[in-house]
């Protein structure tokens, strides 16, 4: 594929988003009540997706050793990420509080169907949450995501699908419908669920959309609310696709309804960070992306050489140079497809750095887990990738 395709950024670089909104996390730890760190944990759920919105541009494949470290002392964390897999494409990573509060890490190797007009991404793969002080772990899986109009018309985005957060020290679990927008396009970007504790009862309900914000509130104040539009609720989802990606007609992306409208008794849990004006001309990119691929001075000499922001072809890319861009690529597709073929001819398996396979001792599945020792700064046996 041509880099006009791309942004400049990796997928590792991509995963690093998640973290954009880490206050939540923060928040999450200062609570003593289970169920109100639920609703925090599940708007980080959410929030942790939202910088999708209007990103069209593809992310570069990440090569096959190759990394990403993010240092946030302001926020309060560090993160690396490695892909452990080309084939099939799989990315490891692991944050870790500064100070010891919490850690988060996952395993992400998307799966891909094209619908013709659309390409559908099922995100396979665990979030693991950890909230060290709370001695509490919370696992879920990202929703679908759906990029319409790959051949025609003007690329739009929406995510849909069942997300279900558990937590697996009090037994609570959060239950979070992202709604695909349907024939009318009435319930595009929409996000509703709810709370229950280990006794399956109903605690909170939560709303919103995933462009924008999510609410909590009473579960009796919702049904009360909701009451007047049940029927209208009833037959709009006898109309409703329920998986918008397989649709033969034409992909035009509805008009955006007014924002979320919000119930009585409910409570703020999380609002998007506005975009920079000018961020419509820099592949819709928030603040915080257009940070990702930053090399400050003496930078360099501390990072792994497998490093994302080493990488000429998106270096150049970012620089403007596309002509370059796309012989740089072209250039390490093939280096890589070279030390695969020399790999193989030696019988030689390829052996990942930082992560390793093992149990998540939550789910009791396979997953790729951190080994440690990035942070020690000794790369001398790091693989030439670039």
């Amino acid at each position: 594929m041509p880099v006009v395709f791309n942004e400049p950024l990796s997928f590792l670089q991509r995963i690093s988003e998640y973290m954009e909104h880490t206050h939540l996390i923060h928040k999450a730890c200062s609570l003593s009540d289970s169920i109100d760190r639920m609703q925090v944990v599940a708007a980080f759920a959410v929030s942790a997706v939202a910088s999708q919105w209007e990103r069209t541009g593809k992310p570069f494949n990440p090569l096959l050793g190759e990394t990403y470290e993010l240092t946030r002392e302001d926020e309060g964390y560090r993160l690396i990420s490695e892909q452990v897999s080309h084939h099939p494409p799989v990315s490891a990573f692991h944050c870790q509080s500064l100070k010891q509060e919490f850690e988060f890490h996952g395993t992400i190797y998307p799966k891909l169907k094209f619908w013709g007009k659309s390409v559908e991404a099922e995100p396979r793969g665990t979030m693991t949450l950890e909230l060290l002080k709370h001695k509490e772990a919370y696992t879920w899986t990202n929703p679908l995501c759906c990029v319409h109009n790959i051949i025609l018309g003007k690329l739009w985005i929406e995510q849909y699908g069942t997300v279900e957060i558990v937590n697996h020290s009090t037994g609570d679990k959060c239950v979070l419908n992202f709604k695909a927008c349907g024939m009318f396009g009435k319930e595009l970007h929409k996000v509703e669920g709810y709370i229950q504790d280990k006794n399956k009862k109903k605690r909170r309900v939560i709303y919103g959309k995933w462009t924008e914000c999510m609410y909590s509130v009473d579960p009796k104040f919702y049904e009360t609310n909701r009451k007047s539009d049940r029927k209208t609720g009833a037959d709009s989802k006898k109309l409703k696709q329920e998986q918008s990606c397989e649709g033969e007609e034409a992909d035009e992306m509805p008009d955006v309804q007014e924002t979320v409208t919000v119930m009585p008794g409910s409570a703020l849990l999380w609002r998007i960070t506005p975009r920079p004006a000018h961020s419509a001309k820099m592949y819709n990119f928030t603040s915080f992306a257009m940070t990702l691929n930053e090399l400050e001075p003496g930078m360099e000499r501390l990072l792994a050489p497998t490093d994302c922001r080493l990488r000429p072809d998106i270096r150049a890319m970012e620089n403007g140079d596309i002509d370059t861009a796309n012989t740089e690529k072209e250039r390490l597709e093939e280096k890589q497809r070279a030390s695969r073929k020399e790999r193989s001819k030696d019988k030689e398996e390829w052996s990942t750095r930082w992560f390793q396979m093992g149990t998540n001792p939550h789910t009791g599945a396979e997953d790729w887990l951190y080994t440690g020792g990035y942070f020690d700064r000794n790369y001398t046996d790091c693989p030439n990738i670039y």
